[in-house]
């Protein structure tokens, strides 16, 4: 693991008394920007909790006194919502920010108090490393009941989700910052994953100069291209294509007698899922004649499995010049489910064949995908999804890419500014597909050139993990690798990431594996193989 890069030997504190500070700082207005409340918060000890969901939300981390901001930003349409935020500024502040990034459709106040994503689960907070935190619902709110989509109708709240709150809200900060420690962050952090990783990418390609380190993990960069592509593999599930659980368990102990051994050992994990794609087959898997049941396939299931690993193609081009989303890759296929999280089922699946309109019980790419065909690019919640067809919406699907889509790999004033960025694809992810920031990757890379892009970018793949950080060994401190990168000149080569129990106060390390520069992959020379020392990184 890596060792905790030190605050700097400056440390500043809120101006004066802190709490006549911190309460000071409620009722301000400004430009649009209201303070509703401040008020400095005692310590808190880590807690964990019991209910289900992705391993890091259920940790919430020790955090120090602070001074917790809530507010909101009026927006100029009277029909849209404002925009909320939280700032967190500590008593004892080490000079940096970090914004924390939403996810899903966002519609809920990231508070900027939790673990960042892939955080090691017995890292200090941010916050207790004296960082000012904060966050955004980036100018809407979900209501149950509703679906997630429904802001969508509104064009200011659908600009606000793509990329205008997230820079509001960073502006607000600074100035927060600056009436409370009298001065402005010295260094400013962004850190998201999934649709908070299109934020972070969106902030390095709109905003080039308003960050100085950016964490991108499983970013959703082409976001029309996966809502389409979504839509088509729920589509292909609606009635004899869909997979009942234990025939997904089917798949997945296939992948793993195809491939496991690939890398030296069989220890239940596709080291190499590009090689693994290339590889397996799921006609394999076909019932023969007269058989039937969950030991084998039928051919519209097939079609299916072949559907979500195609290349999804538009009739015409999307922004920056792309006109497809790459299809799913192999592995992973039946991870545990958690209460937002997991492999096929709970992504691709679900316990049900999809419907119209979407139930709970459908995958949450077909309520993903078909609530935006809906509700975003027809803009008709009555629609038949089944009869849509992207060339009838051409105008506004291009309009929507054009917002919604950090694919553009012109990085350049992002790499003046001294910017540097860290992306992280998780190779068994079924929420949205990890080849789609591999090509980014690869585009900036033909954009600037590879030597140059190896000055102030990494990307790094996770084999096993699915979309949350479940599976395999997932865990690792990149707050630290940024601050290294940017505050030090030290750039990162292949790291280390740890699967951990969620057992305070240990959180004992269960498992490590080697974490690859692109397009590398950990390959097995001996010793344990739950062990990342057991493994080396090579193409």
């Amino acid at each position: 693991m890596l060792a905790m890069v030190a605050s700097p030997v400056f440390a500043d504190g809120l101006v004066g008394d802190a709490a006549q500070t911190c309460s000071g700082l409620a009722g301000a207005a400004q430009n649009g920007v209201k303070i509703d409340s401040a008020a400095l918060q005692a310590p808190s000890a880590l807690a964990i909790a019991e209910k289900a969901g992705s391993p890091a939300a259920r940790i919430a981390p020790a955090n120090p006194a602070f001074c917790k901001v809530l507010g909101h930003i009026d927006p100029r349409d009277p029909q849209a919502p404002p925009i909320k935020f939280e700032v967190n500024l500590p008593a004892d502040w080490n000079g940096r920010s970090l914004q924390y990034g939403g996810g899903g459709f966002n519609g809920v106040l990231i508070t900027g108090l939790a673990l960042p994503p892939a955080y090691p689960f017995d890292k200090p907070s941010p916050l207790a490393r004296g960082f000012v935190t904060y966050g955004t619902d980036s100018g809407h709110e979900a209501k149950p009941g509703e679906p997630p989509q429904v802001f969508a109708l509104n064009d200011e709240a659908f600009e606000n989700f793509a990329h205008v709150a997230y820079k509001k809200v960073r502006d607000a900060a600074i100035e927060l910052m600056q009436r409370a420690y009298g001065k402005t962050p010295s260094k400013m952090y962004f850190m998201g994953s999934s649709e908070g990783g299109r934020e972070a990418l969106t902030m390095a390609q709109r905003y080039p100069e308003d960050f100085d380190g950016i964490f991108a993990r499983v970013p959703v960069i082409n976001w029309a291209g996966l809502q389409h592509a979504g839509t088509r593999s729920g589509l292909v599930t609606m009635g004899a294509g869909w997979i009942n659980p234990a025939q997904v368990k089917l798949v997945a102990d296939a992948v793993r007698k195809t491939c496991d051994k690939a890398d030296g050992v069989e220890d239940g994990l596709v080291e190499n899922p590009v090689g693994c794609k290339a590889s397996f087959k799921a006609e394999t898997l076909r019932c023969a004649t007269g058989q039937s049941g969950d030991e084998c396939l039928t051919d519209a299931q097939i079609k299916a499995i072949d559907t979500l690993h195609a290349t999804y193609t538009f009739p015409f081009a999307l922004a920056n010049g792309l006109d497809d989303y790459p299809g799913w890759g192999v592995s992973g296929e039946d991870t545990p489910a958690f209460a937002a999280a997991g492999g096929w089922i709970s992504w691709w699946l679900g316990k049900a064949a999809p419907t119209q309109p979407p139930s709970p019980a459908n995958g949450i790419a077909w309520i993903y995908g078909a609530g935006g065909i809906q509700y975003v690019f027809a803009r008709d919640p009555k629609l038949d999804v089944t009869s849509y067809k992207p060339e009838e919406h051409r105008t506004r699907v291009l309009e929507v890419s054009k917002l919604m889509d950090s694919t553009d790999p012109d990085l350049s004033k992002f790499r003046a500014h001294g910017g540097k960025l860290v992306m992280l694809e998780h190779m068994a992810d079924y929420a949205q597909s990890p080849y789609a920031g591999i090509r980014y990757f690869e585009n900036v890379e033909r954009k600037l050139g590879k030597t140059e892009t190896a000055e102030f970018a990494r990307l790094y793949t996770a084999p096993g993990v699915d979309h949350v950080g479940s599976g395999a060994p997932a865990n690792v401190d990149m707050l630290s690798v940024l601050v290294d990168w940017v505050e030090n000149d030290k750039a990162p080569g292949d790291l280390e990431v740890v699967e951990q129990r969620i057992e305070a106060p240990s959180f004992t390390t269960t498992r490590s594996l080697p974490l690859c520069r692109w397009p590398a992959w950990p390959h097995y020379k001996s010793g344990p193989p739950s062990q990342a020392a057991s493994f080396t990184c090579a193409p």
